[in-house]
């Protein structure tokens, strides 16, 4: 049975108890990490955001962490990740972590560089550019954000490692792997490379809707914590009503022993008992949380094929949000770009021929003009029953 922690936290006051109290719950860090071991602190930096905008790993929750490790002996640590957009050590100021860091004398790992380093194990991917601020070290401590994604539907604790890839290595993986089932074949190889020691997930306040950088803060009140990722992941699906089969990470992480994803071989701890996933669900969930729950076309229901290019999602730009920064275009994976400035000026306009639907521009958008478009007749198609 994998274990996963589950502790209320309704503020960010009262952040580092509830870490402390979920760590102590799966028994702790001594049998997990090595007091000589170099260890790295690993948040979601995802943008330049303040941390009101529940875009990034919430600065308390990243002192939870780092003076629980502290205090209990471990003072070899370093911290970072390398964003979607910007510098590291930007963005960790703008989204607080960066003053906790100094307060607490932790410096910030290099993420300004990285090295191609091959992994012969991998089925989807045997060779992965790496920050070398995460081959410098000799263990992760994964503090990942509850949110929603458009590729996947929610990011967690294994996409959060992407992280780890460095710079634009990651839009390239986007082209490389370009549907959420491909993606998620190659995140489970690169979790299996890194393999990480410990996650926690800061859900004192998710994020929903149009996320994992434009949708809308969400109190949920937990702190999860546990040494499998896909575990936490599935408990994160259950907890806002997603099926957990429909999230790609979780499915092919289990298959490919990443973590385990059966809800039946899952324990959640809280501090007053053990509960099943669904008792937690019933207990802690959240039945309106705002993420994609339709029909995903794997291709199985045949005779949907011929109207794939209407039901599937894609992405748009609100004209009257963009301020043609610019950021979408940079941001576009696809050799030559899937959007572009034309010369009457904003929005850039999509060549959805190019478009692999990767949402790197959706996810990077700092004005929140990016939106998954879906056509009214998938409302009615994704409660059919097949």
């Amino acid at each position: 049975m994998s274990k996963v922690a589950l502790v209320p936290c309704g503020s960010y006051d009262d952040a580092v108890n509830a870490v402390k109290t979920a760590l102590d719950l799966i028994g702790g860090v001594d049998t997990i990490l090595g007091k000589e071991e170099k260890l790295l602190l690993k948040p979601n930096f995802l943008a330049k955001c303040p941390p009101e905008k529940a875009c990034t790993t919430h600065p308390e929750v990243f002192r939870g962490v780092a003076k629980y490790l502290q205090e209990k002996g471990y003072n070899n640590l370093s911290y970072g990740d390398s964003p979607g957009h910007g510098d590291t050590r930007a963005i960790a100021k703008e989204c607080g972590v960066g003053a906790v860091a100094d307060e607490l004398k932790i410096p910030l790992a290099d993420f300004t560089a990285g090295k191609s380093t091959p992994y012969p194990d991998g089925i989807s991917a045997n060779e992965f550019v790496i920050s070398n601020g995460v081959l410098e070290c000799d263990g992760i401590v994964n503090i990942c954000k509850m949110k929603s994604h458009m590729l996947e539907r929610i990011t967690g604790a294994q996409k959060n490692i992407f992280g780890c890839v460095f710079g634009l290595n990651k839009g390239a993986s986007h082209v490389k792997y370009p549907n959420a089932t491909e993606f998620a074949k190659m995140l489970a190889d690169l979790n299996l490379m890194l393999r990480p020691r410990l996650h926690i997930m800061d859900g004192v306040v998710a994020m929903e809707g149009n996320g994992p950088q434009s949708g809308t803060p969400r109190n949920v009140g937990v702190i999860l914590a546990s040494t499998d990722s896909i575990a936490l992941d599935t408990l994160f699906a259950s907890l806002v009503y997603l099926d957990p089969k429909l999230v790609p990470t979780n499915v092919i992480g289990g298959e490919r022993g990443v973590g385990e994803s059966d809800i039946n071989k899952i324990e959640v701890i809280t501090p007053s008992k053990t509960l099943t996933v669904a008792e937690a669900q019933a207990q802690y969930g959240i039945k309106d949380f705002d993420v994609y729950r339709g029909m995903e076309d794997k291709g199985e229901i045949s005779y949907l094929k011929p109207f794939k290019n209407l039901i599937k999602r894609k992405p748009k730009i609100k004209k009257e949000l963009c301020v043609a920064c610019g950021i979408c275009v940079k941001s576009c994976p696809v050799p030559g770009g899937a959007l572009h400035f034309k010369k009457n000026g904003k929005p850039p306009v999509y060549d959805y021929k190019k478009c692999i639907e990767c949402y790197c521009c959706q996810e990077m958008c700092p004005k929140k003009a990016i939106y998954a478009y879906q056509n009214p007749i998938v409302k009615t198609i994704s409660k059919i029953k097949f």
